[in-house]
């Protein structure tokens, strides 16, 4: 499983650990958290967002816009 989501970007890893987490029922965010070494509040963002049906998810963005690092000043 973890190779698997080695070739997902993080929106697709976030989903895919969700679905399998709802699929186990009681206690499964915590099992796939230990499997995947995701943290539980990922697992659970995961699963908000899938059952939101992804509304609120662009399809052509990894990132939200303004999400990510910001760009470093330098130094003249």
């Amino acid at each position: 499983m973890n190779l698997y989501l080695s070739r997902l970007d993080e929106q697709q890893r976030r989903w895919y650990v969700a679905l399998e987490a709802k699929k186990m029922g009681h206690g499964g965010t915590q099992y796939m958290s230990l499997v995947t070494g995701m943290h539980v509040n990922t697992i659970r963002r995961g699963r908000r967002e899938l059952d939101e049906g992804l509304v609120s998810r662009r399809a052509n963005r990894v990132r939200s816009p303004g999400g990510g690092r910001l760009p470093i000043e330098k130094n003249t």
